[in-house]
């Protein structure tokens, strides 16, 4: 059976109005495609550094903070550096086989080397800092340097890193390329850039063909050692095209698109999405040197001050430091909604709290709902595999499939399982051929191990919700399912401001459980505690103890069935490990992973006596 789906009627100035194809098969499957046919791409994304060098070489491509300034690197500028960079990679004998690998963060360096690993066809792999920095091990940072056999590492303070450099010490042969020179055996950055290109990068960026491997980027590791992820080129370039042909207000922003953006290029929504949206489109991109954390989202504000985006992206946890921060700030909520074109959140589902809260304000503000948009995607899809170019009622629709991308959606029990096929998708995982067998089925459908739910199913074009991971519900004794997705997002917005994530417990018992991450400066906020309170402190006080449990409370009152609240809850004094691979560096729960490590906290759970249980609308 086919389903024409109605248009959906769309501002002609923001975006073009989703038309989809829906097709059922015998099998149950269903198959889903946009009408709208995807044009043509970039052969490579050196190209659109190319366009926009020749045709607006002093506009601002990249800048990051300097004091109370901006540092720039204009396009002409920025092609000059990846040039020179270029040439000495390729004289250092960096190749398809001996890619770059990044250590540090974002910054203009980082983007320059990136960009000069593509422009030259060698790939570049950004690893998350994290891996560096906070791991106390280092286990994941050498399996993926092994596994890599650079051409050559860069860091952008030598001292900083030398830790990690000293871990990773004999397993490879490259070069270490330092942001800073501190006397050492380091290759100068500045020396990098100073290298004279010749002819022989012409021949190298006119030799990378759409199947040429642009980037390998790590998945978070949290079943096992991370695996790295091939990004062809045509993966960067259809995924732009596509969204260029959607977000087709694009073309109407003077000067390109402007976005103050922190999120990690070491993950494909920073790097591949946002970064590239803006190089695609010849904008402006302000490198933020906050994110979303205690005593740094501050930064981060102080930039959003200083420059006021065209598009602001984030993801779940810095909307709810943004609303907050807003509703002291009149001046800057002025400027925000009345700045910001469109807002952009992914990663994760945004809670209701949340994005009720953005449309009040948006509301009182300038008199109309802020355009909060969304999509879905992965790694293995660069990212975009669907777009909600339309104005959704709620927050999670996560739009429809775009321009040359099919979704496959399988019944999987009570669900529909998601499956991508199409340009943007990865040919597969590096060095790991039985692994990369595994991840596609028999008709080269990349099995993400997402669900998902029709939000209409008589008319597909007006999206889908994500509906979890098919692997992390489980059911209760009673043999009723658990949605981990959705429940923790309402978890989440019901025990706000004192939950920054939770754990759904309670796998195979009469009732679901939470242990929940606190946050912690909430916590302190709502205890009236000084900052230097003890974690044990904070989360034993009363006040807090109270706020919980009223949440529980709420949750309860407004859940039809067992499944949807939790009969009780612990604060995890401890944070969640990246070593463990409980959390990722954005600070993404990995509900089986944290189980499994925090199984006595799961058993105390189940304990009728334990004192610091927290039961539903209970004084604690």
């Amino acid at each position: 059976m086919v389903s024409t789906g109605r248009h959906l009627d769309a501002k002609p100035a923001m975006f073009a109005a989703p038309s989809v194809e829906a097709t059922t098969r015998d099998d149950g499957a269903i198959i889903l495609r946009s009408r709208m046919p995807l044009l043509p791409a970039a052969r490579c994304s050196g190209e659109w550094l190319e366009h926009w060098a020749r045709t607006v070489p002093d506009r601002t491509f990249l800048a990051e903070r300097d004091g109370d300034g901006w540092t720039r690197l204009s396009y002409g500028e920025t092609l000059a550096q990846v040039r020179a960079a270029a040439a000495w990679m390729l004289a250092q004998g960096l190749s398809p086989d001996r890619p770059l690998a990044i250590l540090s963060d974002n910054s203009i360096a980082h983007a320059v080397l990136a960009l000069a690993a593509q422009h030259v066809g060698v790939p570049v792999c950004a690893i998350s800092p994290a891996y560096s920095l906070m791991s106390t091990d280092h286990e994941k940072l050498r399996a993926m340097i092994r596994l890599l056999d650079p051409g050559a590492i860069f860091v952008a303070q030598r001292g900083a890193f030398a830790r990690a450099l000293a871990a990773i010490e004999g397993l490879h042969r490259a070069p270490i390329i330092a942001g800073d020179s501190d006397g050492s055996s380091a290759v100068p950055l500045q020396a990098v850039i100073a290298t004279k290109p010749g002819s022989e990068v012409n021949s190298a960026f006119a030799a990378v063909t759409p199947d040429t491997i642009a980037k390998l980027l790590f998945t978070s590791g949290s079943t096992g050692l991370p695996k790295a992820v091939i990004n062809t080129q045509r993966m960067l370039t259809t995924s732009q095209q596509a969204k260029a042909q959607l977000w087709t207000f694009l073309r109407d922003v003077e000067g390109g698109p402007v976005i103050v953006d922190w999120l990690p290029w070491s993950h494909t929504f920073g790097a591949n999405h946002n970064f590239n949206l803006v190089l695609a489109q010849g904008g402006s991109l302000y490198i933020d040197g906050g994110k979303p954390a205690p005593g740094l989202f501050e930064t981060s504000l102080s930039n959003l001050r200083s420059v006021m985006p065209t598009i602001y992206f984030n993801v779940p946890r810095g909307f709810d430091m943004l609303v907050a921060a807003l509703k002291t700030d009149e001046e800057l909520s002025k400027a925000f909604f009345s700045g910001v074109r469109c807002i952009f959140y992914a990663a994760a589902a945004l809670p209701q709290n949340l994005w009720d809260a953005l449309n009040e304000m948006s509301q009182a503000t300038i008199g109309r709902s802020a355009p909060l948009i969304s999509a879905w995607g992965a790694t293995e899809t660069s990212p975009l595999a669907t777009d909600c170019h339309f104005f959704a009622e709620r927050a999670g629709n996560i739009g429809v499939p775009i321009p040359g991308t099919e979704l496959k959606l399988v019944p999987s029990g009570e669900k529909l399982e998601i499956r991508v096929r199409g340009p943007n998708v990865t040919p597969g995982y590096w060095k790991a051929p039985e692994l990369t067998s595994a991840a596609f089925d028999e008709e080269g459908f990349y099995k993400i191990g997402d669900a998902v739910k029709l939000a209409d199913p008589d008319h597909p074009e007006r999206g889908l919700f994500f509906d979890g991971r098919i692997t992390e519900d489980f059911k209760l004794s009673s043999g009723t399912w658990v949605n981990v997705g959705a429940l923790r997002v309402a978890g989440i917005a019901a025990l706000a401001p004192l939950a920054q994530d939770i754990v759904i417990a309670g796998h195979g018992t009469d009732e679901v459980h939470f242990l929940v991450v606190p946050n912690l400066a909430a916590c302190r906020a709502k205890a009236g505690l000084a900052d230097t309170a003890s974690v044990s402190g904070v989360l034993a006080h009363p006040a807090v103890r109270n706020g919980i449990a009223q949440g529980l409370a709420t949750l309860r009152a407004e859940a039809v069935g067992s499944s949807r609240y939790a009969t009780r809850a612990l604060l995890m004094a401890e944070p969640p490990s990246l070593d463990a691979g409980e959390i990722t560096d954005k600070g993404y729960i990995n509900q089986r992973a944290a189980l499994s490590r925090r199984a006595d906290l799961v058993a105390r759970l189940q304990d009728d006596a334990a004192p610091d249980l927290i039961r539903p609308g209970a004084v604690n």
